[in-house]
């Protein structure tokens, strides 16, 4: 198992690697970083003297390898735009990404896994038909639209809910809803399809014929080992929820790294942008890796190894 884990760890930190490598490119070779920095109206001499300070007239590769030793010492670099560093630009926003993140995650959780569960108790009815179109419905309405639609019903018609902004915890309901349904069919099926496996085991059959309640064969028995893949997966989409958090957080104005960085991107601000597609690729990946090993602590086949 420790091999095993090894190998996921090495893993994690090649593609770590390579996807800092591919977006420094990309950002880098989409245009001339020093036309953006220095703006349109920009004379070539002006344009040259911010390529020359922000090493932008050294070989590309030259300029990552330098950018990743920097980020590996803590020095992540100023904000020209901002004009403080990208450490505490970042710093200063990224407790509110994880806050709705986290929302988002438990909105999910709670509404993927009861109506899992009740799907498989009732398969082939009018509640499991019920159950899978939310699940379709939620897969294939994007996370922004529907945001869209929750701001024009219950914050401009019902006015419950306030349509922008972070002060509050009521600022949070309609984006982490917005961000969390998108999450939760899959978290769903996979429920359902856990659960129905177990509930046809031999022995929860046995259970039954023994006398034990309902209540007690489905959450102690069943669900408990029906959930393990549902945890893995739920690690992966939390880090896949903080990486949608992008268009959710510009929707609703929330004052996170996604809404830094869609600011960062339309002003040109490279070393903000560069740092936060190399955190969320980070995060992403550390889900990933928490969720491989815990399936390598639960599944028997490689704690034999």
């Amino acid at each position: 198992m420790l091999i095993y884990i090894g190998k996921r760890i090495v893993m994690a930190l090649m593609v770590s690697v390579v996807v800092s490598f591919i977006s420094f490119m990309i950002l880098n070779l989409s245009g001339d970083p020093a036309i953006a920095l220095a703006g349109a109206d920009a004379s070539p001499e002006e344009i040259q003297v911010i390529r020359v300070q922000y090493g932008l007239d050294r070989p590309v590769i030259v300029q990552y390898i330098e950018w990743i030793g920097r980020a590996l010492q803590g020095n992540l670099g100023v904000s020209p735009y901002f004009n403080m560093p990208v450490k505490d630009l970042i710093g200063a926003r990224i407790g509110v990404t994880l806050i709705l993140g986290t929302c988002a995650f438990a909105f999910a959780i709670l509404l993927a896994i009861p109506l899992g569960v009740v799907a498989a108790i009732r398969p082939n009815t009018w509640i499991d038909r019920t159950a899978l179109t939310i699940s379709v419905f939620g897969q294939a309405l994007p996370n922004f639209f529907f945001g869209l639609l929750m701001i024009i019903f219950f914050g401009v018609i019902l006015q419950w809910l306030p349509i922008s902004g972070d002060d509050t915890w009521k600022h949070f309901i309609m984006p982490a809803i917005a961000l969390g349904y998108y999450a939760s069919p899959s978290l769903m099926r996979l429920t359902r399809t856990g659960m129905l496996e177990v509930l046809g085991s031999d022995y929860i059959r046995t259970a039954r014929a023994k006398g034990l309640n309902t209540i007690s064969i489905l959450f102690k028995h069943a669900l408990r080992n029906a959930i393990i893949p549902v945890v893995s997966l739920g690690f992966v989409q939390f880090g896949y929820m903080l990486g949608g958090a992008f268009i959710i957080e510009y929707v609703f104005a929330i004052n996170g790294i996604g809404f830094l960085a869609v600011q960062s991107i339309q002003r040109a601000d490279l070393p903000v942008v560069q740092v936060i597609v190399l955190l969320l690729s980070v995060i992403y990946v550390s889900m990933t890796l928490v969720a491989d090993i815990i399936n390598a602590f639960l599944d028997p086949r490689i704690r034999a190894n």
